[in-house]
């Protein structure tokens, strides 16, 4: 590694290859580093290259370097807003037995009528 990078470093680099577990990033003219494929973008990345192509131009942080396997761990995403989360809309919780009396009234009404047309079978018999 000719310059010194460090983690928390923002630098410009340019994609040199794409693999299906991230991309990895030429910081200069000696080093590269990988942008793993969870730190492309916020969200699930199924396909690195629906985000990023060879020789593309893209700023990277430095998350961690590895001096001693000179290997460097890079992220696009860190340097991205992250997304509202999504909003639920709150309902208000009913019990189980609110729930059975609103959507399924009618099928225990008519076993609650079936069950007395059986006990008159059984008495009869």
């Amino acid at each position: 590694m000719t310059n010194s990078y460090k983690p928390g470093d923002t630098i410009k680099g340019k994609v040199t290859g794409i693999q299906p577990y991230g991309a990895f990033v030429a910081l200069d003219e000696n080093t590269q580093g990988l942008v793993h494929i969870s730190e492309i973008t916020h969200g699930y990345v199924k396909e690195v290259s629906e985000f990023l192509a060879v020789g593309q131009e893209v700023d990277v942080k430095v998350l961690e370097v590895d001096e001693k396997s000179k290997k460097i761990s890079l992220s696009i995403r860190a340097l991205q807003e992250e997304p509202p989360a999504a909003q639920r809309t709150e309902r208000p919780k009913k019990s189980l037995q609110t729930r059975v009396d609103e959507n399924d009234s009618e099928g225990f009404n008519s076993l609650k009528d079936k069950m007395q047309e059986w006990i008159k079978r059984s008495g009869q018999q």
